[in-house]
Protein backbone atom coordinates (compact mmCIF):
# COMPACT_ATOMS: atom_id res chain seq x y z
CA UNK A 1 0.00 0.00 0.00
CA UNK A 2 1.64 3.25 -0.46
CA UNK A 3 0.76 6.92 1.59
CA UNK A 4 0.57 8.55 -1.55
CA UNK A 5 -2.59 10.48 -2.97
CA UNK A 6 -3.23 10.39 -7.12
CA UNK A 7 -2.62 13.70 -8.45
CA UNK A 8 -4.23 15.17 -11.86
CA UNK A 9 -1.14 14.33 -13.56
CA UNK A 10 -1.18 10.62 -12.53
CA UNK A 11 -4.95 10.74 -13.48
CA UNK A 12 -4.36 11.73 -16.76
CA UNK A 13 -5.13 8.92 -19.93
CA UNK A 14 -2.05 7.29 -20.92
CA UNK A 15 -1.27 6.42 -24.61
CA UNK A 16 -3.44 3.32 -23.93
CA UNK A 17 -6.22 4.94 -22.11
CA UNK A 18 -9.07 5.78 -24.57
CA UNK A 19 -9.94 10.14 -25.16
CA UNK A 20 -13.48 9.92 -24.58
CA UNK A 21 -13.83 13.30 -26.49
CA UNK A 22 -12.60 12.27 -29.79
CA UNK A 23 -14.60 8.83 -29.20
CA UNK A 24 -17.93 10.62 -28.94
CA UNK A 25 -19.80 13.12 -30.63
CA UNK A 26 -22.00 16.33 -29.59
CA UNK A 27 -25.35 15.90 -29.90
CA UNK A 28 -25.61 19.09 -31.30
CA UNK A 29 -23.71 17.48 -34.19
CA UNK A 30 -25.70 14.72 -34.99
CA UNK A 31 -28.49 15.72 -37.52
CA UNK A 32 -32.33 15.94 -36.04
CA UNK A 33 -33.29 12.63 -38.73
CA UNK A 34 -30.26 10.49 -37.23
CA UNK A 35 -31.68 10.83 -33.99
CA UNK A 36 -34.82 9.93 -35.16
CA UNK A 37 -34.27 6.84 -36.80
CA UNK A 38 -31.81 6.06 -34.32
CA UNK A 39 -35.13 6.01 -31.14
CA UNK A 40 -36.82 4.57 -34.26
CA UNK A 41 -34.66 1.72 -34.22
CA UNK A 42 -34.64 0.73 -30.45
CA UNK A 43 -37.86 0.81 -29.68
CA UNK A 44 -38.26 -1.80 -33.05
CA UNK A 45 -35.33 -3.83 -31.82
CA UNK A 46 -37.28 -3.37 -27.95
CA UNK A 47 -40.72 -4.54 -29.33
CA UNK A 48 -39.31 -7.52 -31.38
CA UNK A 49 -37.40 -8.93 -28.29
CA UNK A 50 -40.89 -8.30 -26.05
CA UNK A 51 -42.79 -10.06 -28.77
CA UNK A 52 -40.68 -13.22 -28.91
CA UNK A 53 -38.95 -12.91 -32.22
CA UNK A 54 -35.47 -12.67 -31.15
CA UNK A 55 -33.11 -15.72 -30.61
CA UNK A 56 -34.50 -17.56 -27.88
CA UNK A 57 -37.40 -15.12 -27.61
CA UNK A 58 -39.66 -17.32 -25.72
CA UNK A 59 -37.91 -16.36 -22.04
CA UNK A 60 -38.17 -12.94 -22.81
CA UNK A 61 -42.38 -12.79 -24.55
CA UNK A 62 -43.73 -9.60 -22.89
CA UNK A 63 -46.73 -8.67 -24.71
CA UNK A 64 -47.85 -5.76 -22.78
CA UNK A 65 -44.39 -4.43 -23.11
CA UNK A 66 -44.48 -5.08 -26.60
CA UNK A 67 -47.66 -2.71 -27.25
CA UNK A 68 -46.19 0.30 -25.38
CA UNK A 69 -42.94 0.20 -27.63
CA UNK A 70 -45.16 -0.07 -30.70
CA UNK A 71 -47.35 2.55 -29.85
CA UNK A 72 -44.39 4.71 -29.22
CA UNK A 73 -42.72 4.01 -32.16
CA UNK A 74 -45.89 4.61 -34.31
CA UNK A 75 -46.61 7.65 -32.46
CA UNK A 76 -42.42 8.58 -33.37
CA UNK A 77 -43.40 8.03 -37.20
CA UNK A 78 -46.80 9.69 -37.05
CA UNK A 79 -45.10 13.11 -35.40
CA UNK A 80 -41.55 12.90 -37.61
CA UNK A 81 -43.34 11.91 -40.59
CA UNK A 82 -43.19 15.43 -42.21
CA UNK A 83 -39.49 15.58 -40.70
CA UNK A 84 -38.12 12.95 -42.08
CA UNK A 85 -37.69 12.07 -46.05
CA UNK A 86 -39.23 8.97 -47.74
CA UNK A 87 -35.96 6.93 -47.53
CA UNK A 88 -35.47 7.40 -44.16
CA UNK A 89 -39.62 6.75 -43.17
CA UNK A 90 -40.22 4.02 -45.55
CA UNK A 91 -38.44 1.00 -44.12
CA UNK A 92 -39.23 2.18 -40.42
CA UNK A 93 -42.97 2.35 -41.49
CA UNK A 94 -42.44 -1.52 -42.56
CA UNK A 95 -40.88 -2.46 -39.93
CA UNK A 96 -43.84 -1.21 -37.98
CA UNK A 97 -46.11 -2.96 -39.89
CA UNK A 98 -43.95 -6.24 -39.37
CA UNK A 99 -44.21 -5.16 -35.50
CA UNK A 100 -48.08 -4.95 -35.51
CA UNK A 101 -48.87 -7.87 -37.43
CA UNK A 102 -46.45 -10.02 -34.79
CA UNK A 103 -48.57 -8.65 -32.33
CA UNK A 104 -51.55 -10.17 -33.68
CA UNK A 105 -50.22 -13.31 -34.65
CA UNK A 106 -49.28 -13.52 -30.78
CA UNK A 107 -51.61 -12.27 -29.21
CA UNK A 108 -54.35 -14.96 -27.39
CA UNK A 109 -57.50 -12.50 -27.70
CA UNK A 110 -57.46 -10.40 -30.77
CA UNK A 111 -57.00 -6.46 -31.03
CA UNK A 112 -60.41 -5.04 -32.52
CA UNK A 113 -59.47 -3.65 -35.78
CA UNK A 114 -58.29 -0.10 -35.30
CA UNK A 115 -57.04 -0.73 -31.97
CA UNK A 116 -53.97 -2.99 -32.01
CA UNK A 117 -51.05 -1.24 -30.63
CA UNK A 118 -49.76 2.06 -32.74
CA UNK A 119 -53.15 1.43 -34.88
CA UNK A 120 -54.31 5.05 -33.17
CA UNK A 121 -51.73 6.62 -35.33
CA UNK A 122 -51.69 3.81 -38.30
CA UNK A 123 -54.96 2.89 -39.01
CA UNK A 124 -55.99 -1.15 -38.99
CA UNK A 125 -53.48 -2.98 -39.42
CA UNK A 126 -54.37 -6.47 -41.72
CA UNK A 127 -52.28 -9.09 -42.50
Amino acid sequence: MSDTTPTPESAAPGPDSPDFDTLTRDIADVPAVEVITTVAVHLMSAAAVNLGLAEGGEGHKDLDEARKLIHSLAGLLDASATEVSSFHAAPLRDGLKSLQLAFREASVVADEPGQGPGEKYTGPVFG
